[in-house]
């Protein structure tokens, strides 16, 4: 397949431009001179690629600004002046002898854009990308001229192009990211549902046995006037344990269910347990890494501990939920930090009043549970600091509780559908721009009515580009807005149930990946959970936030790239039917 000549493939692009784009196309200055052209090369000792010169004497390259044609996310195209100063710049950096750039670069730094290379070799005429931080590499490209013969055809096409798709908005030429949500997501929820809780002790060690070279045992009876060689398997001394030490919170006068039912437990999941056949279920596939709480009774305090799953009580929404008309202490550890806080009334307590204490580490060992195994103590002046705030708890608090003593005690245990996160304040403000959409000027001409109409119809077709709408706790919220009717978005709602499910599944799926142990669970899982999992979050802002910052949030994860028509067709629509409400 022949590619078409660079003054070809300049004549559609101008075309385009001109029709759709007339404000972009407007910032192509006209064609270098041939002498100004030979004069850059003889400045530079460089001779240009024809390719070169023929797209500059198409354009001189192009007037930056907001109307500018970009090539995707590389900038603007240069002129020969650009070329001159953008070429002396990179070889003052010694880069660029003979790769000349082509865009003024992201952020019109030219050391981050497209070149051209000039010198004789195999790479002479190629086109390459330039990164700040990385060596100069050559992309897909093998000329100038494939490269505007794929601008033209992304234009006439609506093609992606660097993995961007042009749009024409308003007279302008604007790159929308390519987006896709995968359909259908492995749920490792629904994996974990179908497995049994491990119930059983793991196995025990075996014994030390004697064997021979050959590895066989036992080894026959020594004769007379022979020599034999034995091996002898053995441990290494088995390390005192490190203390139990874990997260606790105190609530007074509720009752250990109530607490349990305040931090999100599953009521399926309950059950006694003692601390180790807790963390052991917390740990395997059943619990898909949500966290486990065990709740009891001390000094007319209810309790609960977390043993497994991400930290959960110095959250300030769970501060404040398990605090909810009475008064809360917690003390935490996270590796090298021990914090002892308050909370009443759903209120906490001042940063001031909060002790914290920051210990350094004192091993160079690998972290995590191997650590623990092992008998490590990566942090010792944290454990010395939790066992000073054990006596803070009964001294200000009376509160005497002594974390060894109860780990062996069964207690009631429930993994946890960790509470939603908190959102913004209603204070918060709103970026004037979305995606090159003059948000703010919009709110401001538009109705409030019919702007909430509008968006909450872009709210609508987010969950459809998601497959949010596929739940029906979402389905239902979504009908119920378009008829006006109030929704309850509660964290115990049946709304509210779905979005802390789906938090657990991303936090599920991304924690699987880290791990390494998959199983079917891919990065295309992750990306449709998070999709689905934002725009559930973007439903919520509609609801309890001020409409423009809930608009911002659903504007900016739209999928589809011609959401800017869909959103003047949503305000056409919102504005019509209100004309009719009103005749």
């Amino acid at each position: 397949m022949s590619i078409p000549a660079v003054e070809e493939s300049w004549a559609r692009i101008d075309a385009w431009l001109a029709r759709h784009a007339p404000l972009t196309h407007a910032t192509l200055r006209p064609p270098a001179p041939q002498a100004g052209i030979e004069d850059a090369e003889r400045t530079l000792g460089v001779s240009f690629h024809p390719d070169l010169v023929a797209s500059l004497r198409c354009h001189d390259g192009v007037e930056p600004g907001d109307c500018a044609v970009q090539l995707s996310d590389y900038g603007p195209l240069c002129g020969v002046a650009d070329i001159l100063r953008n070429t002396a710049f990179l070889r003052s950096l010694g880069e660029g002898e003979a790769e000349l750039p082509l865009t003024l670069g992201i952020g019109r730094r030219p050391s981050d854009g497209l070149f051209i290379a000039c010198r004789p070799g195999s790479h002479h005429g190629q086109v390459g990308r330039r990164f700040d931080e990385d060596m100069p590499s050559f992309a897909h490209w093998p000329s100038l001229r494939h490269v505007l013969a794929d601008l033209a055809d992304a234009l006439e096409g609506g093609l992606p192009f660097l993995g961007r798709i042009p749009l024409a908005v308003a007279g302008k030429l604007l790159w929308e990211e390519e987006r896709t949500v995968p359909a259908d997501a492995v749920s490792p929820l629904t994996q974990a549902a179908a497995l049994a809780e491990p119930e059983s002790d793991p196995p025990a060690l075996q014994r030390p046995v004697f064997t021979n070279v050959a590895g066989s045992a036992p080894p026959p009876p020594r004769q007379e006037g022979t020599q034999r060689l034995f091996f002898v398997r053995t441990r290494r001394p088995r390390p005192a344990p490190l203390p139990d030490q874990p997260d606790v919170a105190f609530a007074a006068g509720l009752t250990p269910a109530e607490m349990l039912r305040r931090l999100g437990a599953i009521p399926a999941t309950a059950r006694p347990r003692d601390r180790l056949r807790a963390r052991r279920a917390a740990e395997s596939g059943w619990a898909a890494h949500r966290p486990r709480a065990r709740a009891g009774e001390a000094e007319g305090w209810a309790y609960a501990t977390l043993e497994g799953g991400a930290a959960q009580f110095a959250r300030p929404e769970v501060l404040r939920a398990l605090s909810a008309g009475t008064r809360v202490v917690v003390l935490t550890r996270q590796g090298p930090e021990v914090v002892l806080t308050s909370a009443e009334d759903g209120v906490p307590c001042p940063q001031e009043d909060t002790r914290r204490v920051m210990s350094p580490r004192e091993s160079n060992t690998a972290g995590g549970p191997e650590a623990r195994r092992l008998g490590v103590d990566l942090w010792p002046g944290s454990t010395a600091a939790y066992t000073r705030f054990l006596s803070v708890l009964k001294q200000d608090f009376g509160i005497a509780y002594d974390p060894e003593e109860e780990g062996t005690a069964e207690l009631t245990s429930a993994l946890l559908l960790p509470l939603l996160d908190d959102l913004p304040t209603s204070e918060c403000g709103f970026p004037a721009q979305v995606r090159h959409l003059d948000l703010a000027g919009l709110v401001e001409r538009t109705p409030p009515q019919r702007l909430r109409a509008a968006i909450g119809a872009q709210l609508a077709r987010l969950a459809a580009e998601t497959r949010l709408d596929t739940c029906p706790e979402v389905a239902e919220t979504l009908d119920r807005i378009h008829r006006g009717l109030p929704v309850d978005c509660d964290q115990e709602s049946p709304l509210g149930l779905r979005m802390r499910t789906l938090a657990a599944e991303v936090h599920a799926t991304r924690e699987l990946l880290r791990d390494g142990d998959t199983g079917p669970v891919s990065h295309e899982d992750l990306t449709a959970w998070v999709a689905r999992d934002n725009a559930a979050h973007a439903l919520r802002e509609f609801l309890q936030l001020p409409l423009p910052v809930a608009a911002a949030t659903i504007l900016q994860q739209r999928v589809s790239p011609h959401w800017h028509d869909e959103l003047a067709a949503d305000l056409d629509s919102a504005q019509r039917s209100r004309a009719r409400a009103c005749t």
